[in-house]
C-alpha cells in the first residue's frame, strides 16, 4: 500500500498558491495544477473514505478512518458480499480496540505513531515535488474527459535530470500524460508508464518497461477539492536482479466524508 500511495500522490507536485485565469503557456497550467492540487494534498487527511481492493483472486472493501491523526482500515466486505457476523463483530471490536488504544496513548506514543504516518506523506511529496523538475510538458490538445473540459499535456524525462532520492529515480525512466480540468486545475486523469529501466531500491532492485498506472480523480460533492476515485497499476520488476516480480493492482475510493460521519454501512453501498 505505500507504493500505491506514492503512486497515487503523483498528482501532487509544488507549493500552495492561488489559483490565476487560465495560463498560455503549458508550464503555466502545470504550475496552477501544482498549486491547486497541493490543496488538495493538504486537505486529504481531513476525510474518511471508502476503499475496494482488487486483485487476481478476490476484492476486499475497507472504511478508511483517521483515527487521531493516522489512518485506519477496516474491513467491511469480501467480494461485494457482507462478512459473516462473527467477522464482522470482530472487525467492529478491532477498530474499537484501535480508538480505545489511540485515546489510551501516552504523548510520546501519540507523537511516534503520527510522525511515521507524516514521514510517509512527506517522502511522498518529496517524491512528487521533483516530477516537475524530471519531466518536461507538451501541451497536446483539448478534450472532454469524464464531462470535464481538459488540457491534454503529454511529460517526457527531462534530459540530464539528476534523481534527490532513490524513490525519485524512476522519474528518469517514465513518461506520460495528463488531462487537467479547464476549470478548476485539478488532474481529471494520468496515465503513466516505465519506458525503460530504472534503478531502484539501493541498487538491488529494477522496475522494467511494462510497469504502468493509471489514476483518475473528482471533485467531492460541492467541495472544491478533488481527491482519488480509482487507481490501476501493472508492475514489473527485477528483484536482486535476478527474480522477475510482476503484480497488479486496481484501487476504488468512494463516500469520502468528514473525520467521524462515515459509517461501516455507509462502504456497503455504491457511490
Amino acid at each position: 500500500m505505500r507504493l500505491v500511495r506514492s503512486i497515487i500522490l503523483l498528482s501532487v507536485i509544488a507549493t500552495p498558491g492561488v489559483i490565476q485565469s487560465i495560463p498560455p503557456s503549458v508550464q503555466g497550467i502545470i504550475d496552477q495544477s501544482a498549486r491547486a492540487t497541493h490543496e488538495d494534498w493538504q486537505r486529504a487527511p481531513s476525510f474518511d473514505f471508502c476503499e475496494v481492493d482488487q486483485d487476481d483472486k478476490a476484492s476486499r472493501t475497507y472504511l478508511v478512518a483517521m483515527i487521531a491523526g493516522s489512518p485506519f482500515s477496516r474491513l467491511v466486505s469480501v467480494n461485494g458480499q457482507h462478512l459473516t457476523s462473527e467477522v464482522a463483530e470482530r472487525e467492529a471490536r478491532r477498530f474499537d480496540a484501535a480508538v480505545q488504544q489511540r485515546q489510551q496513548e501516552t504523548p510520546e506514543q501519540h507523537q511516534r505513531r503520527v510522525a511515521q504516518y507524516e514521514k510517509e506523506r512527506r517522502r511522498d511529496q518529496l517524491f512528487l515535488e521533483q516530477l516537475t523538475q524530471a519531466m518536461e510538458f507538451t501541451l497536446t490538445g483539448i478534450e472532454t474527459t469524464d464531462a470535464h473540459k481538459t488540457f491534454v499535456v503529454n511529460a517526457a524525462p527531462k534530459p540530464g535530470y539528476t534523481a534527490k532520492s532513490i524513490q525519485t529515480a524512476v522519474l528518469s525512466g517514465m513518461r506520460g500524460k495528463l488531462w487537467i480540468d479547464q476549470t478548476s486545475f485539478r488532474w481529471v486523469k494520468v496515465q503513466a508508464e516505465v519506458v525503460h529501466p530504472v534503478m531502484i531500491e539501493g541498487f538491488v532492485a529494477r522496475v522494467l518497461p511494462g510497469t504502468r498506472f493509471e489514476l483518475e480523480e473528482k471533485p467531492i460533492d460541492d467541495r472544491e477539492i478533488w481527491l482519488p476515485s480509482h487507481f490501476s497499476m501493472q508492475s514489473r520488476a527485477l528483484i536482486l536482479l535476478l527474480f522477475l516480480k510482476s503484480s497488479r493492482q486496481d484501487v476504488t475510493y468512494f463516500h469520502y466524508k468528514a473525520n467521524g460521519s462515515l459509517s461501516a454501512q455507509d462502504c456497503l453501498r455504491p457511490e
